[in-house]
């Protein structure tokens, strides 16, 4: 690799933009789920020799490089995406099996992978317990990409987006402790478990701090502005510096980043965001993601097939049993006490616990001289691999199976005569051109003609019972109508401005009065 060429760099980070961007279109327009995609492909290009493609390989390949982008330059942009678009309500509505998952459920996790890994896979203690909290906390990165992509319900989407994001923080402050502490601790006897507790405390607390008063000074700050360009910034540097302070103090910086995104995404959104800057912001974070995500799944595949997997299949066995039994546990346990919690929600939870590449990232940093740090790579990147491809691909058909992505009867019925009617008018439609073209007579299409309006009308008439019965059906066609007419009115104000009918002065205040009742609409819905 040609060390510092900038020109060369940009080159290559152009080139995986272009291969990522590609591969994620595809996998969009077929409906599957891009991450795994990604994931697919980049294995392929990291095992398959393509010249042209070997300088990619050899940078992205380099431990540094890979654990800078992910943890430094990715992991605050993802976290922060998250967490902003995250209802505060909804979060302490669903504070308890949240909490329950995200503290008792990767403590449990931790616990049982440590004492495991030790007695099955005969890791020392510092060894087992690196790998414990590497694999005790699903990653945000790829839970949030997969289960967007598959759907699920707004109440269990919450929790699992509620715990990867929480549970995430945990497990960084555990891999630290066991990485460079624990040994310590556990010489120090007594005393060494009142260390470690303090410890533990005190990293989540100092996060937790950071996040809170960053995340108020600059939602106070968003008041004394109404610029969406400028407070998209003010968000960049949000979830940058809460991330990158909290660690030159020793503190969790996923923690920080969390709280911070949430506090400006609720509170700062309430205070001081005009509707347009609140779609503005949601729009850039949203291209931001897909850009992030796409690199990172692509860039995970790349770097698994650098590890030398041939003679270890018997660890890799044990070690991916090992972390399913763990989750299993962690989930079914941490849950057991929380009522009104549906059982089929605890087996998505449990097989949607995915790991990804702040996993690979973490046991990449590992000192070189670290005890069992091969192993660790081996089976860390097996589980991952594991875990993004098998239980990746299976998410969708558990969720049909178990019915949590089912839609209601009403909606089923509603959508039937929905697609009905949408054929009948495409079938009257072309009846209507074919008469054109050939000249076929009235009284040749007439009879046709008759058997289809009359489908049409009660079609309508079944619509209008649905609408009676169930409003919100009704509703939300309004509301799609709705934001149909206001696209139309943006892009008429466009019209004008393009051809000097109107000053821009004027174009930019309509352009915020309609974008103000497209985020009314969306926070109507």
């Amino acid at each position: 690799m040609q060390d510092l060429d900038l020109h060369y760099i940009f080159q290559l980070s152009l080139i995986l933009v272009m291969i990522a961007a590609g591969i994620t279109a595809i996998a969009k327009k077929l409906k599957q789920p891009y991450p795994i995609a990604l994931v697919l492909v980049g294995t392929v290009i990291g095992l398959i020799n393509i010249p042209i493609l070997k300088p990619l390989k050899t940078f992205i390949t380099e431990g540094e490089v890979f654990n800078f982008v992910i943890i430094t330059l990715f992991l605050p942009a993802l976290l922060g995406e998250a967490s902003l678009k995250l209802s505060f309500s909804h979060l302490i509505e669903n504070k308890k099996p949240i909490l329950s998952l995200a503290f008792g459920g990767t403590l449990l996790s931790y616990i049982v992978i440590g004492l495991s890994s030790v007695w099955l896979l005969h890791f020392s203690i510092p060894t087992a317990f690196v790998f414990a909290a590497l694999m005790s906390a699903t990653d945000p990165v790829s839970v949030l990409s997969i289960f967007k992509s598959v759907g699920v319900k707004k109440r269990l989407a919450t929790v699992i987006e509620g715990e990867s994001l929480f549970n995430d923080g945990l497990a960084v402050v555990l891999f630290n402790i066991s990485a460079f502490y624990l040994l310590t601790y556990i010489h120090l006897g007594i005393a060494g478990i009142g260390n470690g507790l303090w410890e533990f405390v005190r990293v989540i607390s100092l996060g937790l701090i950071v996040g809170g008063a960053l995340g108020y000074i600059f939602s106070k700050l968003t008041q004394l502005f109404d610029d969406y360009p400028l407070e998209i910034i003010f968000s960049i540097i949000l979830f940058y510096s809460s991330f990158l302070l909290a660690e030159s103090i020793h503190a969790s910086g996923v923690i920080a980043v969390v709280v911070a995104a949430l506090i400006f995404g609720n509170y700062g959104a309430e205070i001081g965001m005009s509707p347009t800057t609140r779609l503005n912001i949601n729009n850039f974070w949203d291209v931001a993601a897909l850009l992030a995500n796409s690199l990172v799944f692509l860039m995970v595949g790349l770097e698994i097939t650098i590890i030398d997997l041939s003679d270890k299949w018997g660890l890799i066995f044990l070690a991916i049993l090992i972390v399913l039994i763990a989750r299993s546990i962690a989930v079914y346990a941490s849950l057991f006490f929380i009522k009104n919690f549906p059982r089929s929600w605890k087996h998505i939870i449990n097989w949607g616990g995915l790991k990804g590449s702040l996993s690979i990232a973490l046991a990449l940093s590992l000192p070189r001289d670290f005890p069992g740090r091969e192993n660790i790579l081996v089976v860390a990147f097996s589980v991952v691999l594991f875990s993004l491809i098998i239980q990746g691909l299976t998410i969708k058909p558990l969720l049909s199976f178990l019915g949590a992505n089912k839609k209601e009867k009403n909606i089923q019925d509603y959508e039937q005569l929905l697609a009905r009617s949408y054929q009948i008018e495409a079938t009257l439609k072309e009846i209507e051109k074919v008469k054109q073209t050939i000249l076929v007579t009235e009284s040749v299409s007439k009879d046709i003609i008759s058997q289809y309006t009359h489908e049409q009308n009660t079609l309508e008439s079944a619509m209008e019972q649905l609408y009676t019965k169930y409003p919100e059906l009704k509703e939300k066609q309004q509301i799609i109508l709705e934001k149909h007419a206001l696209y139309a009115q943006y892009h008429a104000v466009e019209k004008l401005l393009n051809e000097e009918i109107i000053s821009n002065e004027v174009a930019i205040k309509e352009h915020e009065r309609i974008n103000d009742q497209l985020i009314k609409l969306e926070d109507h819905h």
